[in-house]
Parts: structure tokens; sequence; C-alpha cells
């Protein structure tokens, strides 16, 4: 039997969301060779699932996502207008 392993992660950047979301689904689209399956939406806040068989998978999925929203968010951070 194998398990599948899930996470969710919303985020919530007021102002920013749109900007965060746009930088971080690209790159989302043109990885098709991903081990882990990845969605991405866009609500009010943006909604994140991952889901893989593999823990090391979407542990690495799961922090290169968050590095991604980080980097986004530092990255409009430091040209205020």
């Amino acid at each position: 039997m194998i398990s599948n392993f899930d996470v969710q992660i919303f985020v919530d950047g007021k102002e920013k969301t749109q900007a965060i979301f746009d930088a971080i689904n690209v790159d989302n689209e043109y990885y098709p060779e991903n081990p882990t399956k990845t969605t991405m939406c866009l609500k009010k806040r943006i909604e994140i699932t991952i889901t893989s068989e593999h823990l090391p998978h979407m542990r690495a999925n799961l922090n290169s996502t968050l590095r991604l929203i980080q980097a986004s968010y530092d990255s409009i951070e430091s040209v205020k207008i």
C-alpha cells in the first residue's frame, strides 16, 4: 500500500497577494517533472496544496515553495514606491 502525504498552505500577503501568486505560480507551471503534485489557486489568499507519495519530495517542495514566497514578498517590499 502506498501512502500519500498532503500539505496545504494559505498565504495572505494583503495588497501583495496577487504579485506573490504571479511570481510563484510561474515556477509551478514550468516544472512538469516535479515529483510532487502541486496546485495553486488565488482567491482572497493564495491556496497551495502539495501531494506526494514520498515524504522527502514533499518536504523539498514545501521548503522551496516557502522560500519562493518569502523571496517574492521581500523583493516586492524592497521596491516600495
